[in-house]
């Protein structure tokens, strides 16, 4: 049988105020939900499941020490630096 662990990841302070001051530009605020670290037991195998920041209804997912952004999936990415601009489209 496989048993699956799971623990919290909490997001890094220096991310969680890079998005909320950006956030702020944009007069929005994000909901942001923490990831977490799945390891399948007796095995070396683990999945970190990207934080994942809600904006006006965009599901956006970030890593811990990362400058990129995805947008919904983990196929289109942005850079933390254009997500201000990107905010501003989406209005």
């Amino acid at each position: 049988m496989v048993n699956i662990t799971k623990e919290k990841l909490e997001i890094d302070n220096e991310l969680k105020k890079q998005i909320e001051f950006i956030c702020s530009f944009c007069n929005t605020t994000p909901t942001i939900i923490n990831g977490n670290i799945r390891k399948i037991n007796k095995t070396n195998l683990n999945y970190i499941e990207p934080h994942r920041i809600i904006i006006k209804g965009i599901t956006f997912l970030a890593f811990n020490y990362s400058n990129e952004i995805f947008v919904e999936n983990l196929f289109k990415n942005i850079k933390l630096s254009d997500l201000e601009n990107y905010i501003k489209q989406i209005s």
